[in-house]
């Protein structure tokens, strides 16, 4: 008999008895028999090393014949100190190391087997009640990179195991889904989301409850829920994360959204490249269906529901919600037009409510804990918290939860602990390909759907990126606009024409002209003279959110860093020397030996001299492929 079979067993009595009360505090590790050895196993920890550092630690348990149980754990958020190995001995907190590669394991273990704590890689300690604490270790709350968090969502991520439901189940997992469809009707669930003021986390912000409401009252024999998983930005991965980390969390929010609309049939899109999260996601799916909390008669509530996995091919455009049904009815991802809304005529004609992981994940502490509680999250107009990806040029990275509201500087400087290098910060993108982008002067600026709103911007899906001056703003935006025209399905011609004419304009002002005639320079700036309007034009009459998003980027640049934009147009000069046939090369002659080895690199013959005298480029000649600049050991060639 598992936990859950008992608590549903007792949950009429007033309190439980010792029995299951022993067997609680040691599912939840607070009353352990044998040291327990946690592994952040996430996809970014196994990029990072973390298969090879579970090898070591299971041939340091057996050639040291250590009764040890070691478990595979979800991302620990903290995904720059990846590989992350917790150790949990009989009577102390959990103590956690950081950048545990398989070389550090032996002298770790050998140290915390000996109650010794004397590692460069120690991080922190998690407090466990009634445990003795480790001296001179850090608590993880007092971490900096946690100090301006509040992980409601992510509170388990990385500290259960995401293949043992008995955990979930333990950490009050599944209370909300069985208290709803016990106690409340559909349209109760429906009030509940809608007065937390729970909005789209997919970037659009729409009411979750009014959505779910929409669906409701819409009459139909079959009803469906689909939960948007793909997460398509690039640089985004905070779906990935949740789902490796707690894919029990989105079992229950689905199957409360699925009862809230009078769905009998949840379907999960995900990308095909998500190997380890749909591997979990299936393992969870067919525990739930095991102790009957997906299926037939759910608890004899006379609710029924099917959860499946859907796995798409990873399109950008499918992130758009009409787009997705269009590719689970087995046709080309392409938007439809609007209305009828998928409420009302979704998938398969049928009334479908679409919402993304996020969004989903945040329903059972809603229910858990009163819409009051969520609504006193964050700011009035956009309560609760918001998960993002951190990356870029940061000390610190990773996934972060905050609450709205918070103001940029804080996440920049706070939690992702400044720049990583001396350089001066230049720009935060938000929201991937077809966010905002944000200077210096908008640090001040608080995260949140009103906020952003006033000042133009758009929050996305998560995604946060964080440049320095080393890099060109022409050629981070080219990089955007060619993946995105890349990704259009081309069903309207604003989004596919017109953003394939942009990436020609900005491929255009970032080489050097072929040749100078006035034909060739009146061709180039009446390009440039059209990129502002005809971002506009795409913007505004595009059919779906990728063609409406995805001037975001040119238009945001163009009014923060429009002097770059001239640089590059009149002066033929890139700033940051990214843009490489905008370099211009030169050989400093109190620094050449004449070596001659530049010379015999050049594979235009661009470089003149004679041997042991200074040379010279040629820059008519001179393609700016940068060879002469890589092969010189004399620092000798300079960048202009």
């Amino acid at each position: 008999m598992t936990i859950f079979q008992e608590q549903m067993l007792r949950h009429n009595n007033a309190e439980l008895s010792a029995e299951v009360a022993d067997k609680l505090a040691l599912v939840l590790r607070h009353k352990l028999i044998k040291p327990v050895i946690l592994l952040g196993y996430g996809t970014c920890g196994v990029v990072a090393g973390a298969q090879q550092t579970y090898e070591a630690v299971c041939n340091y348990l057996s050639e040291n014949a250590i009764d040890a149980d070691i478990i595979k754990v979800g991302c620990f958020g903290y995904c720059s100190e990846e590989p992350i190995l917790e150790v949990q001995l009989p009577g102390k907190n959990r103590i956690i190391f950081k950048k545990v590669l398989d070389t550090e394991v032996q002298p770790i273990l050998d140290a915390i087997f000996h109650n010794i704590v004397f590692s460069e890689n120690t991080l922190a300690q998690r407090s466990i009640p009634g445990e003795e604490p480790w001296e001179g270790v850090s608590l993880i709350e007092s971490l900096e990179f946690f100090q301006y968090q509040q992980r409601h969502v992510l509170r388990n991520c990385g500290k259960i195991d995401p293949c043992n439901i008995d955990e979930y189940i333990a950490n009050n997992g599944y209370n909300a889904f069985t208290n709803t469809i016990r106690n409340f009707t559909r349209d109760e669930v429906c009030d509940i989301i809608q007065k937390s003021g729970l909005r789209g986390r997919g970037g659009s912000g729409y009411p979750t409850g009014l959505k779910w409401k929409n669906a409701l009252n819409t009459p139909g024999e079959q009803k469906y829920l689909i939960c948007n998983a793909d997460e398509s930005d690039p640089g985004a991965y905070m779906d990935r994360a949740i789902i490796e980390g707690d894919p029990h969390l989105l079992l229950e929010g689905i199957a409360i959204a699925s009862y809230a609309i009078g769905a009998t049939k949840a379907i999960i899109y995900i990308r095909s490249d998500y190997q380890l999260a749909i591997e979990r996601l299936q393992h969870a799916i067919n525990q739930a269906r095991d102790l009957g909390l997906i299926g037939s008669n759910i608890l004899e509530s006379g609710f029924n529901l099917d959860i499946a996995i859907y796995k798409g091919a990873g399109a950008f455009v499918c992130g758009e919600e009409t787009a997705l049904i269009e590719s689970l009815e087995g046709r080309r991802g392409m938007p439809r037009q609007r209305p009828p809304y998928p409420t009302e005529r979704g998938l398969f004609g049928k009334p479908t409510v679409v919402n993304n992981v996020e969004t989903l994940v945040n329903v059972p502490m809603i229910l858990d804990n009163g819409h009051e509680w969520y609504a006193g999250l964050g700011t009035p107009d956009s309560p609760g918290t918001k998960i993002f990806s951190l990356a870029g040029k940061l000390n610190r990275k990773g996934i972060i939860e905050i609450p709205m509201g918070t103001p940029l500087r804080d996440i920049i400087f706070g939690i992702g602990g400044g720049l990583s290098s001396s350089k001066k910060f230049k720009m935060l993108q938000i929201g991937g390909p077809s966010g905002s982008c944000f200077t210096e002067a908008d640090l001040d600026v608080r995260v949140d759907f009103v906020s952003l709103n006033k000042i133009g911007a758009f929050m996305g899906s998560g995604g946060m990126v964080v440049l320095d001056e080393d890099v060109c703003i022409i050629d981070t935006v080219k990089y955007f606009i060619n993946y995105l025209q890349r990704q259009s399905c081309g069903k309207c011609i604003p989004c596919r024409e017109g953003l394939r004419r942009i990436y020609e304009i900005l491929n255009q002002i970032t080489k050097r002209p072929q040749n100078h005639d006035g034909h060739t320079t009146l061709e180039r700036f009446k390009g440039v003279m059209q990129l502002e309007s005809l971002a506009e034009v795409i913007r505004d009459t595009s059919l779906c959110g990728l063609g409406q998003t995805a001037p975001n980027s040119i238009l945001s640049t163009l009014k923060w860093f429009r002097a770059e934009y001239e640089e590059h147009i009149f002066d033929r000069k890139c700033r940051a020397n990214v843009c490489r046939e905008l370099r211009s090369f030169v050989i400093d002659v109190n620094n050449c030996t004449g070596c001659m080895s530049c010379a015999k690199r050049c594979t235009v013959n661009a470089i003149i001299g004679t041997k042991a005298s200074p040379f010279f480029i040629v820059q008519e000649k001179c393609t700016s492929c940068g060879v002469c600049f890589d092969t010189c050991k004399f620092s000798a060639v300079l960048i202009q």
